[in-house]
């Protein structure tokens, strides 16, 4: 049976996506469709009949009638209140922010106006985000012109810069992420553990995002100088087996690492750091089914990595625009936002940097594939045997000393007094200075101790290398030593192989430092 005009004009007003009401010469609402029961609380019956000011705040009541009677007399369709922030108001008395279209029609003798009405609080909560996420891209960009300017009078004085900045923009987050893991050790409250939960997530999303916006900066300012060597692929297979086996899972999804005995010619810190961002974000956008790392080509001349998955897929129109900064695939106007973005954008520096090339493929609902193609060293390695779970998990410490004792060097109060009561907590004697000085005076007076933990920076000019050199020869033993920095310049990545140093990246996770130092003091049967 068709539907006649009127039935069908009704069934329309009732099928739109917005909320819709009819209100007459007087302001009294005459009809309204499902969609105003679901914004504003109200039933046909408790609203049609009443003003239509009884759906906005009392303070734009007064002001609403003035401006009614005005459009009245000059209707035409257009928005309403153009430049001015309105609001609605719900039968539960909240307020909301909304978008309101007026358009007139003519019922016989009489003048009707029909307003659509959307919420637009999440449209106004993701643009302020955008604003805030430009303002912080701005600042990055700022710090990168001014590093720029400074590299061009001097190129060392640039990098010591960048250096002491991360630095010193890290160790506040890394006593932040201390204290929180001490705080959750000792708290037995639910609420309190709730709410050190999510702190710690807090203290996480802030980390990784000054950890990117500090890559591209050091990135853009040239501060960060490739070291190429020949290496093998398979060690950093392993390390994002060990990285990202664990949060894999987490999700339900297969990490697939395919055995490989390629070597290529290229820096590794900084390949490592390419790949390492492009599994995460394969795992992010990937639901179901699995995450592969694989390399297919591997001759004399090239060697090819794949990371491929089966998640959301990118759009062709949008292949362009993934490597722009805070640009994220499948994000709309009114979807939450995982991440910053900027994962790619730095992978685009680093490969750019690196002269290489990297190529995606992908298909929207079936997944991605990116890779990227290295330069091969022409040797082959033999390809290490798959780790085990059992040997990638952590280690309880040695029992056969008592309690451990850690020396800690650290010239940062708030940082030192975080790590000294993160390890008391966990079961640690803890020997704490600030120099090499305090460290070499504790030596004297009989101190010793099973790990030395130090940081890079350290006040007068000194540095955590110099402090292991010190105490390594003061006691004539190759000690094990674990140090802590914020730095990633050459110097850092520079070091030699040393089989009894670890070398942490702040911030820091609290469970990750504890699990270092278990697995570290365990090593090799000693203590």
């Amino acid at each position: 049976m068709r539907l006649t005009p009127p039935e069908l004009a009704r069934s329309a007003l009732e099928a739109a996506p917005d909320a819709m009401i009819i209100i007459d010469a007087a302001g009294i609402v005459r009809f309204v469709n499902r969609q105003v029961f679901e914004l504003f609380g109200y039933t046909r019956e408790e609203i049609v009949g009443r003003p239509v000011e009884t759906l906005m705040p009392e303070r734009f009541r007064s002001r609403h009638l003035d401006h009614r009677g005005e459009y009245m007399g000059h209707m035409r369709a257009r928005p309403m209140g153009q430049n001015l922030e309105l609001y609605g108001l719900r039968r539960d008395a909240t307020e909301f922010p909304v978008e309101i279209s007026l358009s007139p029609i003519i019922d016989g003798d009489r003048t009707l106006v029909v307003a659509a009405i959307r919420d637009v609080s999440d449209r106004q909560r993701i643009q302020k985000e955008l604003i805030a996420a430009r303002a912080v891209a701005e600042e990055a960009r700022e710090l990168a012109d001014l590093a720029r300017e400074s590299a061009d009078r001097a190129n060392q004085g640039k990098s010591r810069f960048l250096a002491t900045a991360s630095h010193d923009l890290r160790q506040p987050l890394q006593a932040l992420a201390l204290l929180n893991g001490t705080l959750r050790r000792t708290v037995r409250d639910p609420l309190l553990t709730e709410a050190l939960a999510q702190q710690e997530q807090a203290i996480g999303a802030m980390s990784r995002l000054l950890n990117a916006l500090l890559d591209i900066s050091k990135l853009e300012s040239g501060a960060i100088k490739p070291e190429i060597t020949d290496f093998s692929v398979a060690r950093i297979f392993e390390e994002m087996r060990r990285e990202f086996a664990t949060i894999a899972a987490g999700k339900g999804l297969a990490l697939e690492i395919t055995p490989v005995n390629a070597t290529v010619r290229s820096d590794p810190s900084l390949l490592e750091q390419v790949v390492r961002n492009l599994v995460s974000n394969a795992i992010k956008y990937t639901r179901s089914g699995s995450v592969a790392l694989r390399c297919p080509v591997a001759d004399e001349s090239l060697v090819r990595l794949d990371i491929q998955d089966t998640g959301i897929g990118i759009p062709a129109d949008q292949l362009s625009l993934i490597y722009d900064e805070f640009y994220q695939v499948g994000v709309g106007t009114n979807t939450s936002r995982d991440g910053y973005g900027l994962g790619l954008s730095i992978v685009k520096r680093i490969v750019q940097l690196l002269g290489l090339k990297l190529e995606v493929t992908s298909q929207v609902g079936a997944g991605s594939t990116f890779s990227l193609l290295l330069p091969s060293s022409g040797i082959r390695a033999a390809a290490p045997p798959a780790q085990s779970e059992d040997a990638a998990g952590g280690a309880e410490p040695h029992p056969s000393r008592g309690q451990p004792r850690v020396m800690l060097v650290e010239d940062d109060p708030g940082v030192r007094d975080a790590t000294r009561m993160l390890l008391k907590v966990e079961g640690y004697r803890v020997i704490a200075v600030d120099s090499l000085e305090e460290a070499i005076n504790a030596v004297h007076e009989g101190e010793r101790f099973d790990l030395l933990m130090t940081d890079y920076h350290l006040g007068l000019n000194q540095t955590g290398i110099q402090v292991i050199a010190a105490l390594r020869e003061r006691l004539g033993a190759p000690i094990k030593a674990i140090l802590v920095t914020g730095d990633t310049s050459s110097a850092i990545r520079g070091l030699a192989p040393d089989p009894q140093l670890r070398i942490l990246s702040k911030p820091i996770r609290a469970e990750a430092l504890l699990r270092l130092v278990r697995e570290f003091l365990a090593a090799d049967g000693s203590a």
